[in-house]
């Protein structure tokens, strides 16, 4: 059903974003203008690379199916004997010709347990392919996180430039009033190329960001202006949903594929049966110019080989598989603990940042710089301040965008579609 909703999906694409355009020589599609992250994630599912080679297995084990429920052809023997001799034989007169046609009959239910067990396999590429889009969301959700991080970095840095720049013009003047010393400017002039440096350094992540972005949907070179979303949304208090975790695909396929295991065992017992072959032939006697009809069947003698080592593999294969199961139930409850811990730790570093460090942070620095002008801190505890608050402000930035990768995580292990929009349009509170 998810696969049908992906391709209906593709079809009203264009109509529902309107900053999707097709390019004129490729059917992909291409993202300009403010883009948002159901834009993505809708776009990703339709043309990421990883994705897309998981579908072609899916419609390869279909084909597996189609080949295993194939009946044997049967085969056409013709034979010409008692010719191109010596004496009597030397020509066709005494030869005898036959025209053979024998078919393979399957016995033991064959065909119909190896065209189970492809149809499993076949449920297994789905299940695979359902493992793979919700990891594609998840990156997906994650880079566009990144992208917002790095836009509010940008903004961050200009904003401390622009600080820095002010400060600088504030201790020309109380330098030319003689208030300071000279060497107070150069100190101030460093601290602005600093901040510059920063500037530069944040733009360069964004670059490397959005490309990293543009990437899961096919484009080398990102064409979009902007990633719009609210980096700063975040709830009061988090929920994990521990009972979901069954939801996801990883642990849902391991019925399908324990129960392919069994239908690989019952194909390699059937083996243990032998198939007939039945023939039927024409056979034209030249001598005497009579013809006949010669009936046969093949039996094979399973005296030595009864698929003995076929039997065991398979019966080994599914013990495996069953452990293998409840070694990724274990490894899938691990990860999902970790992964609310972490989204806990953030949200709660969050909090804390922006109500009680970042506050205080600005205020701090709004003293010291007011005081500076009246000569009641130095150059020293200015620059201090602007260095704690600009730090105080990327660590808030951090801790945000751990959040929202956490809760990305989380919803990757407890199996929800992370294709709806999960950070809300606008510019949020920063």
């Amino acid at each position: 059903m998810k696969h049908v909703l992906v391709v209906a999906g593709f079809l009203v694409l264009n109509i529902l974003f309107p900053c999707a355009v097709f390019a004129e020589e490729r059917k992909d599609i291409t993202l300009t203008g403010s883009i948002t992250l159901g834009q993505v994630s809708q776009i990703a599912l339709l043309q990421n690379p990883d994705l897309q080679a998981f579908s072609y297995e899916v419609r390869a084990r279909e084909a597996e199916t189609l080949q295993a429920g194939l009946t044997y052809n049967p085969n056409l023997n013709v034979q010409l004997e008692n010719v191109a001799g010596s004496g009597n034989f030397n020509g066709v007169d005494q030869s005898e010709t036959t025209v053979q046609l024998s078919q393979r009959l399957e016995l033991g239910n064959k065909q119909n347990l190896r065209r189970n067990s492809a149809n499993l396999s076949k449920e297994i590429a789905g299940w695979d392919y359902e493992v793979q889009r919700l990891e594609v969301l998840t990156r997906v959700s994650q880079s566009f996180t990144h992208v917002l991080k790095a836009q509010q970095k940008v903004s961050l840095t200009t904003e401390g430039v622009q600080l820095a720049q002010k400060f600088l013009n504030a201790v020309s003047e109380r330098v030319k009033a003689g208030k300071v010393a000279a060497i107070e400017i150069i100190k101030a002039k460093v601290a602005l190329a600093n901040m510059r440096m920063e500037e530069e350094r944040a733009r360069q992540d964004l670059k490397n960001v959005r490309r990293q972005l543009s990437v899961l949907w096919g484009d080398a070179e990102p064409k979009f202006d902007a990633a719009q979303g609210d980096l700063f949304l975040v709830p009061d208090k988090v929920f994990p949903e521990i009972a979901a975790l069954s939801s996801n695909p990883r642990l849902s396929k391991w019925s399908t594929a324990l129960a392919h295991q069994q239908a690989e065992l019952d194909v390699e017992n059937s083996k243990a049966v032998p198939d007939l072959t039945l023939s039927g032939s024409y056979r034209r006697l030249e001598q005497t110019g009579d013809n006949a009809l010669v009936f046969g069947v093949t039996v094979p003698l399973n005296w030595f080989n009864r698929n003995q080592g076929g039997i065991a593999k398979a019966r080994h294969r599914l013990s495996k598989a069953k452990e293998e199961k409840r070694a990724e139930a274990l490894r899938m409850q691990e990860a999902l603990l970790k992964a609310q811990s972490e989204e806990s730790f953030s949200h709660a570093k969050v909090i804390s940042i922006k109500k009680e460090v970042l506050p205080g942070a600005k205020k701090a620095l709004d003293a010291i710089s007011e005081g500076y002008n009246f000569g009641k801190f130095g150059l020293l505890d200015v620059l201090d301040s602007q260095k704690t608050f600009f730090l105080v402000k990327s660590q808030y930035l951090e801790a945000l965008a751990d959040y929202h990768n956490a809760v990305a995580d989380v919803k990757r292990l407890t199996g929800i579609d992370q294709s709806a929009q999960n950070i809300k349009a606008g510019k949020g509170d920063s």
